[in-house]
């Protein structure tokens, strides 16, 4: 498993009993995570100066319910980059930290290119992998159907003072602008995508990501420059394993004859104040 240890104003305090116990700045939340599977070591509702606890409902959903005063939004920092925070439905809070891992390795490789790098980020949410390559010097385009998320992403690239960075933001869906670039002829040299687990597209049509990941990274293959610097997926179904997406990888740049130097897969995770790791998820990705 691999963590980032460089987060200051984010902190797991403490897991247990379904749920995880949070810092974000100065805020604590208390929120379901279902591979908590363990019991909690106390009980975690009564944690001094517990700001916030999202409350599953039976009917599917939840609430947050607000325990103590605390901003609607606010900023946390990871490096010299902001994020926005604000506690959302179904217990987002409009970041996920256990990124930093796959920003730190984008980072790296986009800064040690020493060339122009264009990024395609799909499934790009509220642009924490857009604003880590925008900052490493890549021009991105970045690709959500959720304006809501698309103008967080804008707001997160302005506070890390990177309003004049090349990113285009786009609301749309992800397939349709991949088979769009297709004809056009456009390249990235780039690829990132953080699908969901299950969703429908425009016209209704179902994606279930253990049916349709590989497809959909066969369609990103076509878009890939000759020159191609990695393609990273990430996701938090728990039925798509490592390997399993390490293998979608492999195949695909095999199909397209796309020469990686390396690829590698990791399940993704948080380190905790418990001195345990919390899961979430897992990345793939291949390289140059």
């Amino acid at each position: 498993m691999k963590v980032n240890t460089e987060w200051k104003d984010f902190e797991v305090i403490a897991t247990g009993g379904g749920e995880k116990l949070e810092r974000w700045g100065n805020v604590k939340l208390l929120r379901p995570d279902p591979q908590v599977i363990w019991p909690a070591k106390y009980d975690l509702k009564k944690e001094n100066g517990l700001n916030a606890h999202y409350i599953r409902e039976s009917t599917g959903g939840g609430h947050w319910e607000k325990l103590k005063n605390f901003p609607d939004e606010w900023q946390v920092g990871w490096r010299d980059l902001k994020f926005l925070i604000k506690p959302m439905g179904f217990k987002h809070t409009g970041l996920f930290p256990e990124q930093a891992v796959n920003w730190s390795k984008m980072i790296e490789l986009i800064k040690n290119a020493k060339r122009e790098i264009k990024v395609l980020n799909l499934f790009a949410y509220t642009g924490g992998a857009t604003v880590a390559c925008a900052s490493a010097g890549a021009s991105v385009v970045h690709i959500d159907a959720a304006k809501n998320m698309v103008e967080r992403a804008k707001e997160n690239l302005n506070i890390s003072g990177l309003k004049d960075a090349h990113v285009r933001f786009i609301v749309e869906d992800c397939k349709k602008f991949v088979e769009r670039e297709i004809r056009r002829g456009n390249k990235y040299d780039a690829i990132i995508m953080d699908p969901p687990s299950y969703g429908r597209g425009p016209s209704g049509e179902i994606w279930k990501i253990e049916e349709s990941i590989f497809d959909f990274v066969s369609l990103c293959f076509e878009v890939l420059s000759d020159n191609p610097l990695f393609v990273l997926i990430n996701s938090y179904t728990t039925g798509l394993q490592p390997t399993v997406m390490k293998n979608i990888l492999q195949l695909n740049y095999e199909k397209f004859n796309k020469k990686f130097k390396s690829v590698e897969a990791y399940e993704v995770g948080l380190p905790t104040d418990e001195n345990i790791n919390l899961p979430c998820g897992a990345s793939a990705i291949c390289y140059n």
